[in-house]
């Protein structure tokens, strides 16, 4: 059941998009060390964003992007790079802001 994602729900989608790019296989405790949040956290956030039809998550507890939930980590990944781009532009010094971690 797709429902509509909240603003931390399109971080935690990014983080896991991120995250399998860069370690291949994503579980929770990367997403909570990646967020500097707390495992009980991600678990709640996982829980709604499955239920939402966002992620699915394996019996070897690995999480899986759904092509939905795909979609927007996408997009909003973009938009992040857009916004440091624009920064960096504008004279800011790269590490002196945080949007997000590069691949």
């Amino acid at each position: 059941m797709k429902s509509a994602i909240t603003p931390s729900g399109e971080d935690y989608l990014e983080a896991i998009l991120v995250l399998r790019k860069k370690l291949g296989m994503v579980r929770s405790v990367d997403v909570a060390r990646h967020m500097r949040v707390s495992k009980p956290s991600v678990c709640v956030a996982v829980n709604t964003l499955k239920d939402g039809g966002f992620l699915t998550m394996d019996e070897d507890h690995l999480l899986h992007l759904t092509d939905v939930g795909r979609e927007v980590a996408e997009k909003i990944y973009e938009r992040h790079c857009f916004f440091t781009e624009q920064l960096i532009a504008a004279g800011a010094v790269p590490g002196q802001f945080f949007l997000l971690q590069p691949l």
